[in-house]
This record gives C-alpha cells, structure tokens and sequence, in this order.
C-alpha cells in the first residue's frame, strides 16, 4: 500500500536509502522533495504525447503508448542508474499524485527484490504539507535578526555563526539572490515553489527551542516572495543592528557585488529606472562612474544616495526593537570572526 504522511516533519524522517522523482524533468526542474534524485519515466515531449492522445483520440491508446514508454524508461534506469545497488536497497518513489507513474515503477522495483515504496498522492501531498507548514501553522521559531545597512556582510557573518553551532537560516542563500537592486546571482533564483521547499526543509530541520539568526530582509528577496508566517515573525523579530565604516562597507561591497559592477550595460539597465525616485541627476553621476570604470565610486555614491537612505525609511517604517549594537572596525576575516563572537553571545542569552 502507498504510504501516508501527515505532516512535513514526518515526511522528512521518511528512513528510506534514496526518494526518486519520476516526474518529467520539466515537473521535476520547477520543484521537488529536498534530495530527490530524477528518474523521468515519462519525458518531456512523452508526456505531452500522452496527454494530447488522451483528450483527442482515446484513453485507452494513451494508457497503452503511457505504459509501453513508462517500462521502456524504467528498464532503462534499472539497467543503468540503478544497477550498482544491492538487494537491500530501500526507495521512495512518488510522481505527480501517487498514481500510474509511480505505481508502475515502484511495482517493477518490486519485483526484482527491492523494498520500494509509493508516496500516496504523491508531490501534490507534498505540496499540501509544505502550503500547511508555511501558510498555515503559526511559525515554530523564535526570530532573531540581523539588521544594518548595505554592506555591513551580515551573510559573511550569518556564515560564521553557523560554523559556531548558532542556528540560522540563508534566506538569500536560498532564494539565490542578494536581496537588492544589484542583487542577482549566477543560475538565476529558484522557482517559487522550489523556494519554499527549499525553506521548509531547513525550517523543519532546526530546534524550535533554540533562537534563529536571520538577515532582516523585505518581504520579496528578488522575485521570491517569503511566506506570510515567516514575513510576520521577521517583522516581529528583536534586531541585533551591525554596523561599519562607509570605507569599510564600500570596499567589501567592490569585491562582493564584482560580477555586476563589471557589466557596464547590465548596470545601466538596472539603474536607469530608478529617474523616477531618485532623479535625472543623481542616476547621470552614477552613469558618469560607470563610463569611467571607477568601481569604488559608484559604489560610495550608491550607498549616500540611494541604499542607505531606503534602509532608513524602511526601518522608521518597522520599528522594530533593537536589542544590540555591534560595531565592526573591519569586514575582513579578523573583524568578522570577532563581531560573529559577540552576536553569539547575544544570541545565547535569548
């Protein structure tokens, strides 16, 4: 029988050695259950075939070419993927609702001695337990957040208070984005849904007796939108405000955002909207430190004119409780470690 899982938590303490998706790669690219591997038993154009046989000719001739191409592509990965494991192998299989798909490849998994199982529904029970642990259930965790101006590298110091066995949360790591104007990373940013699978894993993996370091961030990280109870209890979090130097903050800024600060025509095109906010002659001066390659410059000007004051509308706005100040006379590895030592302590005292 298909096994049931009722919660998120439950799901994913399922025991089993490997989950496979055997989804499409389409299904499978836009979101999955954390560490699943894919094993399509129906391919992109497949599917389609199928689908369109179904509604224009007849369900009995698209159930017939389904299963022909659903055992010829099991075979296949039995054969190849799945050849080198033994006979005690235990996987979890699951396709769109825990029907044809799955079954089928779980049952031939079956039969050649493995203990595969099915989930019952399949990801769109997976859906429903992470739209219910994001949307639905109040937030376990007690927040704590990093906040401060552009710059002050509350990521770098997200990272080292991690390796020091403070609980925290990425949650530009996880929407792959730096959270600003200027903020897009190699790859591009996960899908929606992939985001909050990606979130409720790590949510559902951390000790809700124990505080969560976060960055204070706005309720969009780029086009990621963060779910309702999570934006509540960030709004509601005690801040520990970090801050540095403007030197200090435009060096590091330099070296972080290089990738962009680099693409002369990929900035103007990222700038050039913000006339409407920020004026005709404050945008010319950046266009004028972009023609010159002067890197440091923008970057200077950026912050006076235009990061720094959104930080400060934004936290007027908030008004959230600041509960600690921590001052850092540098951003290299040194000042770094020290700041994450003493926001540790803070932390600890929560």
């Amino acid at each position: 029988m298909p096994l049931k899982f009722s919660s998120l938590s439950e799901l994913y303490s399922h025991g089993f050695d490997t989950v496979i998706d055997v989804r499409s790669p389409a299904e499978y690219a836009e979101d999955h259950l954390p560490g699943a591997i894919s094993l399509p038993v129906l391919g992109n154009e497949e599917r389609a075939r199928v689908g369109t046989i179904y509604v224009r000719q007849s369900p009995f001739l698209a159930r017939k070419l389904g299963a022909a191409l659903v055992f010829r592509n099991a075979a296949n990965h039995v054969e190849h993927r799945l050849s080198h494991h033994e006979g005690g192998w235990r996987p979890l299989v699951y396709c769109w609702r825990g029907g044809q798909r799955s079954g089928s490849f779980t049952w031939l998994l079956q039969q050649i001695g493995w203990r595969a199982e099915v989930i019952e529904g399949g990801y769109r029970t997976y859906r429903r337990l992470v739209n219910r642990y994001l949307y639905d259930d109040p937030l376990p965790h007690r927040l704590v957040a990093l906040d401060g101006y552009t710059g002050t590298a509350k990521t770098k110091l997200l990272e080292r208070l991690s390796a020091r066995g403070v609980q925290v949360v990425d949650l530009e790591g996880l929407a792959n984005h730096r959270g600003s104007l200027l903020g897009e990373r190699p790859g591009g940013q996960p899908s929606q849904k992939a985001f909050e699978s990606r979130l409720a894993g790590v949510l559902c993996g951390l000790n809700p007796a124990r505080p969560v370091a976060v960055e204070a961030e706005s309720s969009k990280i780029g086009d990621r939108i963060l779910p309702p109870s999570l934006w509540s209890a960030l709004r509601a979090a005690p801040r520990i405000e970090v801050s540095a130097s403007l030197e200090a903050r435009t060096a590091y800024l330099v070296e972080a955002y290089d990738d962009i600060l680099s693409d002369a025509d990929r900035l103007r095109a990222r700038l050039d909207p913000l006339r409407h906010h920020r004026g005709h002659e404050v945008v010319d001066g950046w266009f004028e430190r972009i023609e010159a390659g002067d890197k440091p410059g923008l970057t200077r000007m950026l912050m006076e004119q235009h990061y720094d004051p959104a930080y400060l509308k934004s936290r007027k706005a908030h008004g959230a409780e600041v509960i600690a100040q921590v001052e850092m006379q540098t951003l290299d590895a040194a000042g770094l470690d020290t700041a994450a030592a003493g926001i540790e302590e803070i932390v600890a005292q929560l």
